[in-house]
């Protein structure tokens, strides 16, 4: 009976077979560097060799959990990238809604404004979806644009760790998930008043709602790093985000979070118009302050109708 790996557990390994699946205790696993096979001692007294071919790009994935130097590493290229750029808003959103989608013009709309509202550096995920609507809203207002990007979004068939047009310096492409997570915190970071950041949740999947309530536990315990408050918006286009607006009324009921607790946290948004008073409100940002961003962008970029 042949056997290929499932995955690896702890001091378990799962092995796979056409019929079942058998998890074992193993005692010790060893390479043999000669041919990349594995035996196993199991804890039964007899020994029972079986021949498990491994690739060098499989060893090599194993070798990167064992490697919290590199993901140190990164995390520092991370925060050199933020210091190059500055901190601004962070976007969060679907990779697969293209151009052709309601939600793009929308997202790439509020970037723009944003960018401007804020004279502000956009991060996002350098992505496809609503991640290039808010870098082409940015780029609009002629404003810096940096991301963290990883190799192969949802819904992609291939990896690629480069942007289609963005410079090289404007953007990192990340292995571990850990480090551009800590990117993606650190830039939204509030440490003295002049720092004008912002958290925007776009409609996305598994992705995004795992990076938004990520955002919202930290800014619940208040482990987000921040000195100051940070505004954390939810995008809800469409009523995109009601039912699960609707779950998280109903953990009130469950006593799983208190009256009121989640609605604190964050600014659910019905539109851009929404979301940008609620931006000048939180910034205290009068008329008077739109029209000098206006106008350093006219005398820096000359009109964008002429």
């Amino acid at each position: 009976m042949s056997f290929s790996v499932a995955a690896s557990l702890g001091t378990h390994i799962a092995l796979r077979n056409t019929h079942e699946a058998t998890r074992i205790k193993c005692h010790f696993l060893y390479r043999r560097e000669e041919n990349s096979k594995i035996g196993f001692k199991f804890s039964k007294h007899k020994v029972v060799q079986r021949k498990i071919s491994l690739s060098k790009h499989e060893f090599s994935e194993l070798d990167e959990r064992k490697s919290p130097d590199e993901v140190r590493e990164e995390i520092k290229k991370c925060y050199e990238l933020i210091d190059r750029l500055g901190r601004g808003a962070v976007y969060l959103g679907s990779s697969r809604m293209g151009p052709s989608h309601s939600h793009y013009v929308q997202a790439q709309e509020l970037a723009k404004e944003i960018a401007n509202l804020l004279d502000c550096t956009t991060w996002s995920g350098a992505g496809p979806g609503l991640m290039d609507a808010v870098t082409q809203g940015a780029m609009l207002a002629r404003k810096p644009v940096g991301g963290f990007k990883i190799g192969k979004e949802a819904g992609e068939w291939t990896a690629s760790n480069f942007h289609a047009y963005l410079p090289s310096e404007n953007y990192l492409t990340c292995r571990f998930f850990s480090a551009r997570k800590h990117g993606l915190v650190d830039a939204v970071v509030r440490n003295n008043s002049f720092d004008k950041t912002a958290v925007v949740a776009l409609p996305g999947g598994i992705g995004t709602l795992d990076e938004v309530f990520e955002m919202l536990a930290l800014i619940q315990l208040e482990r987000i790093g921040s000195k100051l408050p940070i505004p954390l918006l939810l995008m809800n286009y469409d009523s995109f985000y009601s039912k699960l607006l609707d779950f998280l009324d109903d953990c009130e009921g469950w006593g799983t979070v208190s009256k009121g607790e989640v609605a604190s946290l964050w600014k659910v948004c019905n539109s851009n118009s929404e979301a940008l008073a609620y931006l000048e409100e939180f910034y205290g940002i009068s008329s008077i302050d739109k029209s000098k961003n206006v106008t350093k962008f006219h005398s820096t970029y000359g009109s964008p109708f002429s």
